[in-house]
């Protein structure tokens, strides 16, 4: 006669706790494994690790964002954990597991060294490959990203950004501060601190492409009687050198007179009219650049005048993990 192995609703639960599989599945385990509890985990990650080869090609674009930041605010990381829908992306017990990899992400300086970290026993790789068994998705880190600077703060919208921003010293105010312009890098998506940043040929490029949309498009509107679209010359403050904004004034200038501007209000009506030349030629600087975009909070204000009334401090650097 068959021996059959019994096991009990405790050490059943004590598996589920443990894992995070499903009631009948831990008590599978545990009659497999003989009752033996470490044996029982092995073959539920068995089980994950068939699940994962089958589930291999599918792609993880849903998930949870998490953004973790240490005691003293020096470092932070953001990581996204993945999984196949929505619907898992947004379960709570999914999104805890998130914010214990965050935890243990935080220790680490790669995407690698995180993978390799031991979690309960683990690595966290092995730990995804369990957890792709007990819930039936295929579940990977698809962002990984660390900061670190004299103090980092950061923002997480819905679970599905996460953002980092580092500043280069702790001044009044500096949670305010950080929160802002961590919500700037959530919803604006820079790409890069500042237009210096920027390399000349991709400068060239990407103006040569825009002023070509630009075009075509006014050949459309101009079919149809509409408005046609202001065509710049430039694109950022790169190109802005003294000569061009010295030229932009001087042609400012001669509007001026043709319309008949008396000379001696020339000098309040001259700033706005370099303001709005500069805005209309720096729309790569706006769209790409955290310091140069209008803050969200008061588009009267760049990000950069906005950091600049805090006082003596600047923005070091900055990351983003998105979902998706």
């Amino acid at each position: 006669m068959e021996n059959t192995v019994k096991v009990t609703a405790a050490e059943v639960n004590k598996l589920r706790q443990a894992t995070g599989a499903g009631m009948m599945d831990c008590k599978k385990a545990l009659v497999e494994a003989g009752g033996d509890f470490d044996n029982a985990i092995a073959v539920l990650r068995k089980k994950g690790q068939k699940v994962a080869e089958k589930r291999a090609d599918r792609d993880s674009s849903e998930g949870a964002a998490i953004a973790k930041i240490n005691a003293d605010n020096t470092s932070g990381v953001a990581i996204v954990l993945g999984c196949e829908t929505d619907f898992v992306g947004k379960n709570e017990n999914f999104v805890a597991l998130a914010s214990a990899l965050g935890d243990i992400a935080l220790q680490c300086n790669t995407k690698e060294e995180f993978l390799a970290a031991d979690f309960d026993g683990m690595t966290v790789a092995e730990k995804l490959i369990e957890q792709t068994g007990v819930i039936g998705e295929k579940l990977d880190i698809t962002a990984f990203e660390k900061l670190d600077a004299p103090y980092v703060g950061q923002y997480v919208h819905i679970n599905k950004i996460a953002a980092l921003v580092g500043l280069s010293a702790k001044v009044d105010a500096i949670e305010t501060l950080v929160k802002d312009v961590s919500m700037q890098v959530a919803s604006m998506g820079a790409t890069t601190l500042s237009y210096k940043d920027f390399d000349p040929a991709f400068i060239a490029s990407e103006t040569e492409a825009r002023i070509a949309v630009i075009e075509k498009d006014n050949i459309e509107l101009g079919r149809l009687g509409k408005t046609l679209k202001n065509v710049p010359s430039y694109i950022s403050m790169a190109q802005l050198t003294p000569d061009v904004l010295t030229e932009a004034e001087d042609a400012a200038k001669a509007e001026l007179k043709a319309e008949g501007k008396p000379e001696q209000i020339w000098d309040r009506i001259l700033p706005g009219k370099m303001e709005r030349f500069i805005s209309d030629n720096t729309t790569l600087d706006q769209e790409k650049c955290l310091l140069d975009q209008k803050f969200i909070k008061d588009e009267k204000q760049t990000v950069a005048k906005y950091v600049e009334s805090y006082g003596d401090v600047a923005v070091t650097g900055f990351k983003r993990a998105t979902v998706g």
